[in-house]
């Protein structure tokens, strides 16, 4: 693959690389490098020529819902707690019908590769039948990233309540069929959050991560109400995070755990020891009044952040509206607190990309255009931006501001995964 144009990355946080016709050159699947000038052993290869058209990172999601893309924008008048009762558990039980499931994951995926992003973080349902299938699906299309089935066994309808045995063993057998079979797609073991696992059901799926080195996902201090039932469950545990690594469920360097709003000192030191992942969410933050995480005094702590859209309690799917969202969350927590500087673009571009695609659970490290980086890109102009730029020309930063903030799919002219052009899914 060799494409040229404008190429925007971001190999730090907050430092953006801006090199204007130059050449990104993958060898197969992985990025060779960004070039002013044709390698000569390149002299005889295509080259795809975009123009002036911006050439990014391909956007990578690190906490998702894939059945809740079909509840995106509904619902937003509740909390957390009570939204997951009225609108997520009804939604996510009808995944057991098969049928239903190939139809609604298929457009998922479809709304991921509008938007832009190709790697992911998902959560699946407690149904181990439609998990896999989700997950070969992903895989066909090209897509890269973690699945997991959610392990629930508490409070949960009875419809959604597994039995704890099963839980792990569908678990397990989904696993260690991911490492068997696909190659782009992998298993990340998934308790919805601490409310809905039971201690032995923390206890086997610790177990499991222990014996086959898995990485994890869930949720931590979202909400207040969540908080308080957390130690109401857990009177024993020091904090909300703590009870993941009571049960060996906080893996180090092969966790992620969603929102983080309410950490107390202790659990900002423990994450930042384990080194987990914080995925920020600050559209779903605001959307079930969840609270403001303090992105700037995470990252100043040492926490390895993203930002992600937590569909569908994110109402969008689109990783750039969600990275918009965060520069913007960040100047209303700016304004209690001063001394917490507020996001910007660049910056917001790496929660998107480089910062979330390092993540060690994946197989190959993603979202920058660095060498040995997967080559997954997105060419982003288009005749409305040129027609934008014509009237009144600007830098090829502000163009990707302008993307970030008021852009969408039309925007996107073409998306590469590994190297190749990546077409519509389904």
């Amino acid at each position: 693959m060799i494409l040229r144009g404008t190429v925007i990355w971001t190999p730090a946080l907050g430092r953006a690389e801006v090199r204007e016709r130059a050449y990104l050159v993958a060898d197969g699947p992985t990025v060779r490098g960004v070039f002013d000038q044709l390698p000569a052993d390149c002299a005889d290869k295509p080259v795809t020529d975009y123009g002036d058209a911006l050439i990014i990172p391909a956007f990578v999601d690190a906490h998702v819902h894939a059945p809740q893309f079909l509840n995106a924008g509904i619902g937003m008048d509740d909390e957390l707690l009570p939204w997951l009762n009225r609108r997520t558990f009804p939604l996510e039980a009808r995944f057991a019908d098969p049928a239903f499931a190939d139809r609604a994951y298929r457009a998922f995926l479809n709304a991921l590769w509008e938007a832009g992003t190709l790697r992911f973080c998902a959560f699946a349902t407690v149904h181990a039948r439609a998990t896999w299938h989700l997950m070969q699906l992903a895989e066909s299309a090209g897509f890269s990233g973690l699945v997991g089935k959610v392990n629930m066994d508490r409070n949960a309808p009875e419809a959604l309540t597994e039995d704890t045995a099963a839980s792990l063993a569908q678990t397990e057998e989904l696993a260690l069929r991911a490492r068997s079979e696909l190659r782009n797609i992998g298993f990340i073991v998934t308790p919805r959050f601490v409310p809905s696992t039971t201690p032995a059901l923390m206890e086997g799926l610790g177990a499991l991560v222990e014996k086959h080195q898995l990485p994890v996902q869930s949720h931590v201090d979202e909400n207040r109400g969540e908080v308080a039932l957390v130690r109401e469950l857990h009177p024993e545990a020091r904090s909300y995070a703590h009870v993941y690594d009571d049960f060996g469920l906080m893996p180090t360097g092969r966790t992620v755990l969603a929102h983080a709003i309410w950490l107390t000192d202790p659990e900002v030191e423990l994450l930042r020891e384990k080194r987990v992942l914080v995925a920020h969410s600050p559209q779903s933050n605001a959307n079930l009044t969840s609270g403001i995480m303090p992105a700037r005094r995470w990252l100043s702590a040492g926490l390895s952040c993203a930002v992600a859209s937590d569909l569908a309690a994110g109402s969008d799917a689109c990783l750039a509206r969600h990275a918009a969202c965060a520069v913007q969350v960040s100047k209303l927590n700016q304004v209690s607190h001063a001394e917490e500087t507020a996001l910007h673009v660049p910056e917001a571009l790496y929660l998107v990309t480089k910062g979330p695609g390092c993540f060690a659970g994946f197989a190959q490290p993603s979202g920058s255009f660095e060498p040995g980086f997967r080559a997954d890109a997105l060419v982003v102009g288009g005749e409305r931006a040129a027609a934008l730029d014509e009237l009144l020309p600007r830098t090829p930063l502000e163009r990707l501001e302008r993307f970030l903030y008021a852009g969408d799919s039309r925007d996107i002219c073409a998306r590469y995964a590994a190297g190749a052009l990546m077409e519509r899914p389904f």
